[in-house]
């Protein structure tokens, strides 16, 4: 009820936030003010300004993308409007690297980040808000609620790093780290979008602007749909007749569930920083014949001061939360409440005009509980608390006027492991203004989730004694920044070791540390701006991987990918854009369910402003949008996670969304 109430209440605040900026807009005849945070500015911007916004995720300073001191690619703003995607899942499918991917129960939207989906949820892959990780604690990384209920309309960017990122943002921080920044306040802005389609489809959403003197706020609320997908679902051999799971019929007509709704809040005061969200996802799960809804949430916020001790030298403060809960009513019978707190200093130091260092320590605590609810009253099978403290440094040395050198480390102490560091280390060189080479070496580590140490399920058994998961990877990658062209390539080397798997035993499986899996790849992307109008991007991934027996393809995402997008958006503010995401066969597997060979994911995206046609002015508007997922209405089913040999439905074929889109105070 309390996770309920949280929902109702932090919806409820951030619309009536939005009202109270509809009436400051109304109110107030402020001139519209245009930063490079605002899409609004996108029109004035050359194309290569577009090309050459800075990211700040890798070193915490602010770089070209070419110059950052890791593989990055980034979602810019204008992207971001150009195809629209309605869920972060959409988006991030057409990220260079990043695959697709799902699991049987939980965590059923993920993404894999260069083809390493070696556990049964997403937690390889640290997500951060506007710079400040949230995690899920209890069984070692859900991100499902994320990616399927965060209100992308507040995105200004996304910053992605491939590779491990734990020197800076500690544990999770395995393969990848997505930074999602959202929009700044520099005017009173409001906008409401209402889309729907056949079978219940509805994506709505409401955001809004505000600023006044030093004081700036923005929030958002998103409620999104997909339509029931009713489809037959075989219950496969290996998961028949389980001693300790219902009976159920071997062939099944299931409906599919795609719902949730997510809100962002954020304000900014004279350095003083606040922000909160709520993401809630529902979902359907299916483990060992059973099939039933599942519920996620996700409850975050973060407060921040940032204060400058002299001209080179920055310092920030942060206390930030993250409670999760889960819920399945029928089997297995479980419920989870678990939450993150960490307090953090950092601080961001211009030693020399050739020296920057980043550096801060940090303390957390993480507890949690899982019930067993098939019992009355329901029985605790996990509860713990863990306490955690780390210290870390990076700093970047401009050895010559075309070579910079860059070192770092994190010391943590997390529970009862024993004391562990992770560096990392490289060169980049940059021969011209538009070329570089990057040679990267990284290391990363996943701690043991509570789950994984304490659980005591009927059928899942933890082990106290737990070594994280470590990760050390080698990129070398070269990079060409031109006015309208961006390309790149990258190689990497990924040795994992003390992967946590449960492994069967007499009674019930246990966790235990197992063996190590070796990845290697190629990751090749581009983005071309023919003119300012017409846009066109493209990547592929190819990876191999292996574990420490011989076994390969061990992972279930394809070894082959390629991704394309265009785009077209003229004067009239007429966008239109295409985008497709085209996965390889899953070599090795088997199943007695739909399982792909090459497949598709063509997703469409149009808007067409009418404001000039009705008397508002240039501070209203009314646009009419339409996007469709699924174009090519090819229903796709993907393997249903680590060590499983059969498949569970994903997406479902075409869905078309149309509607209206109004704003006030836009020009």
């Amino acid at each position: 009820m309390r996770n309920k109430n949280f929902c109702l209440v932090n919806v409820a605040s951030s619309l009536l936030l939005l009202m109270l900026a509809t009436y400051a807009s109304a109110q107030q005849n402020l001139p519209l003010q245009q930063t490079s945070d605002q899409p609004s500015d996108l029109v004035s911007m050359d194309l290569e300004q577009l090309m050459n916004l800075k990211v700040t995720t890798a070193s915490l300073f602010s770089d070209k993308l070419s110059q950052a001191p890791a593989i990055m690619s980034v979602v810019t703003n204008d992207e971001l409007r150009r195809f629209d995607g309605l869920t972060l899942n959409e988006i991030l499918q057409q990220v260079p690297g990043l695959t697709g991917s799902t699991q049987y129960f939980v965590d059923r939207s993920m993404v894999a980040a260069r083809g390493d989906q070696t556990k049964t949820d997403g937690g390889h892959i640290l997500f951060l808000i506007n710079g400040r990780p949230t995690r899920e604690v209890m069984e070692g990384g859900v991100i499902s609620d994320l990616l399927e209920s965060f209100p992308v309309e507040i995105l200004e960017r996304i910053e992605i790093i491939k590779g491990p990122g734990s020197v800076l943002y500690g544990s999770n921080a395995f393969s990848a780290v997505v930074n999602l920044i959202t929009k700044k306040a520099d005017s009173n802005q409001v906008s409401v979008k209402a889309i729907g389609g056949a079978g219940g489809a509805v994506d709505s959403t409401g955001n809004f602007m505000y600023k006044l003197g030093a004081l700036s706020a923005v929030g958002s609320v998103q409620l999104h749909a997909m339509p029931d997908w009713n489809t037959t679902y075989i219950v496969p051999p290996s998961q028949r007749d389980v001693p300790w799971a219902p009976n159920v019929p071997n062939v099944q007509d299931v409906t599919v569930v795609d719902k949730g709704v997510g809100s962002y809040l954020g304000l900014n005061y004279k350095g003083l920083r606040f922000m909160s969200s709520f993401t809630e996802w529902q979902s359907t799960g299916f483990i060992e014949g059973t099939v039933s809804g599942t519920r996620l949430t996700r409850d975050f916020g973060d407060l921040g001061y940032d204060y400058k001790v002299n001209p080179n030298w920055d310092m920030s403060f942060d206390l930030t939360f993250t409670r999760t809960t889960f819920g399945e009513p029928v089997f297995p019978y479980v419920r989870r409440d678990a939450d993150e707190f960490i307090a953090e200093w950092t601080n961001l130091i211009r030693l020399t005009s050739k020296d920057r260092l980043s550096a801060g320590g940090l303390f957390n605590r993480i507890e949690g509980q899982e019930w067993y609810t098939a019992t009355n009253p329901a029985t605790v099978d996990a509860q713990g608390r863990t306490f955690g403290g780390a210290f870390y440094a990076q700093i970047d040395h401009q050895l010559i006027k075309d070579v910079k050198l860059i070192a770092g480390f994190q010391t943590n102490k997390i529970g009862s492991i024993a004391l562990n560091t992770v560096p990392r280390g490289g060169v980049i060189w940059a021969p011209t203004s538009r070329t570089s080479v990057k040679a990267l070496y990284s290391e990363a580590f996943r701690a043991p989730s509570l789950d994984e140490n304490l659980l005591n399920n009927p059928g899942l058994g933890g082990n106290p004694n737990l070594k994280p998961e470590k990760v050390a990877t080698f990129d070398v990658g070269a990079y060409f920044d031109g006015s309208r062209t961006q390309f790149g390539i990258d190689f990497f080397h990924s040795k994992f070791t003390d992967n946590i798997v449960n492994l069967p035993g007499p009674t019930r499986a246990v966790y235990f540390n197992l063996g190590e899996v070796t990845f290697n790849g190629v990751e090749v992307e581009g983005k071309y701006y023919f003119r300012k109008d017409f846009f066109l991007q493209g990547s592929t991934l190819y990876q191999t991987n292996v574990d420490g027996t011989g076994k390969s393809n061990v992972s279930p995402v394809p070894t082959i990918g390629f991704k394309a997008g265009v785009s077209y958006e003229n004067s009239q503010k007429f966008t239109a854009g295409l985008f497709d995401v085209s996965d390889g066969p899953f070599p090795g597997y088997t199943a007695v369910n739909p399982l792909q060979g090459w497949h598709h994911i063509l997703n469409g995206n149009f808007r067409y402003d009418v404001s000039r046609y009705l008397p508002f002015g240039d501070r209203a508007g009314i646009a009419a949008v339409a996007h469709a997922n699924n174009l090519t209405n090819q229903p796709i089913w993907l393997p249903s996670g680590f060590s499983s040999v059969d498949t569970v439905p994903v997406q479902q074929g075409r869905v078309v969304f149309a509607g209206l889109e109004f704003s006030l105070g836009k020009n």
